[in-house]
């Protein structure tokens, strides 16, 4: 439904620059915008291309705006009014509500009569399915489980018995929640499996990506904190704590009993030792391995960048001789001080 740019200005509060009235229909990026559709400007490497964008508008901070001639929002942060807008735009179709013909619903289930179970789905004994909750195709939900209003479960989604999602989550296919945690004792030359026996307790506004998967705590719950963002293919291993707003990319690896603290960004494919914790505000580059707590906010990476192969054998020979360099170093330092001692 096409809404004027005076509108879209009323609603997240912009100023407009131009003709008001004109009509937005949608959101592209600045290359591909045309007619109907409102684009914006994040960055320098996009303001040589203000000229040349056919967009109907524009979202612009306050410097950009003043080199642009057509249409425009000015606003502060242009990525964060452009993704409400697109969210305003193209809000996704909700299913009609109901439980598919094909789900299997155990009798003692609750299911709020707003909520949709899509087929294939298993919703087990004692969970609670909340307001406006939307299950996928494919989905099981375990025994004792509860989801809460406005949660979805895009498809394919496994909750273990007992878990607890509050609101208005968004659960992408393949995610795995509640499984058994990774707890073994040794006995002799074998492994003894140590019984899993907390929760998942995630709170509301989290996002889960796609094949991402939260372990059951061992005896203490695994906790994910409000507004938490989990990409794709992220491992949360038991009794993990995840503070509030914190942000965690693709391949990352945590393990057991790690704290992260609230507005925590974690790079993609960082690799987290147990036991440990992350002070808020804490920002790990991607590829760092965290083997020790962080007690204070800040930047932290422990990353080598890529080398010219030729460079890099080099330098991995050096690494080798470090050990006899710094014995030679220590001898050195002793004779170096004997001398002194003599004269």
């Amino acid at each position: 439904m096409p809404v004027t740019l005076a509108e879209l200005a009323r609603r997240f509060g912009a100023q407009v620059r131009g003709a008001g009235e004109t009509q937005i229909t949608g959101v592209a990026d600045l290359e591909r915008a045309g007619p109907g559709q409102i684009a914006y400007v994040g960055d320098k490497s996009h303001r040589r291309r203000l000229g040349t964008s056919a967009a109907a508008a524009l979202i612009l901070n306050a410097t950009d705006a003043a080199a642009h001639r057509g249409n425009a929002l000015v606003v502060d942060n242009p990525q964060l009014c452009f993704a409400h807008i697109a969210a305003f735009l193209h809000e996704p179709v909700r299913n009609a509500t109901g439980i598919h013909a094909r789900a299997l619903v155990d009798a003692t289930a609750r299911i709020a009569p707003t909520a949709v179970i899509g087929s294939d789905t298993v919703i087990e004994a004692s969970a609670v399915i909340g307001v406006d909750v939307e299950i996928g195709p494919g989905c099981y939900v375990g025994r004792g489980a509860e989801i809460g209003a406005g949660t979805k479960l895009i498809g394919h989604v496994w909750i273990g018995a007992n878990s607890v999602l509050g609101c208005r989550c968004v659960l992408q296919p393949g995610v795995i929640v509640g499984s058994d945690g990774f707890g073994y004792v040794l006995d002799g030359e074998r492994w003894v499996k140590v019984p899993q026996l907390g929760r998942v307790v995630v709170g509301d506004d989290v996002e889960i990506g796609a094949n991402s998967t939260i372990d059951r705590g061992a005896l203490n719950d695994t906790t994910i904190g409000d507004g938490v963002k989990i990409d794709n293919l992220v491992q949360v291993a038991h009794n993990v704590r995840i503070g509030e707003h914190t942000a965690i990319a693709a391949c990352v690896g945590i393990a057991g009993s790690t704290v992260i603290g609230k507005r925590c960004a974690i790079g993609g494919q960082v690799g987290i030792t147990g036991h440990l914790s992350i002070a808020d505000d804490v920002r790990v580059l991607a590829k760092s391995l965290v083997a020790s707590s962080i007690v204070a906010a800040g930047t932290y990476s422990s990353a080598i960048r890529t080398e010219p192969a030729a460079s890099w054998r080099r330098q991995v020979v050096r690494l080798k001789r470090l050990d006899e360099t710094e014995q030679r170093l220590r001898q050195l330092e002793k004779e170096i001080l004997s001398l002194k001692r003599g004269t």
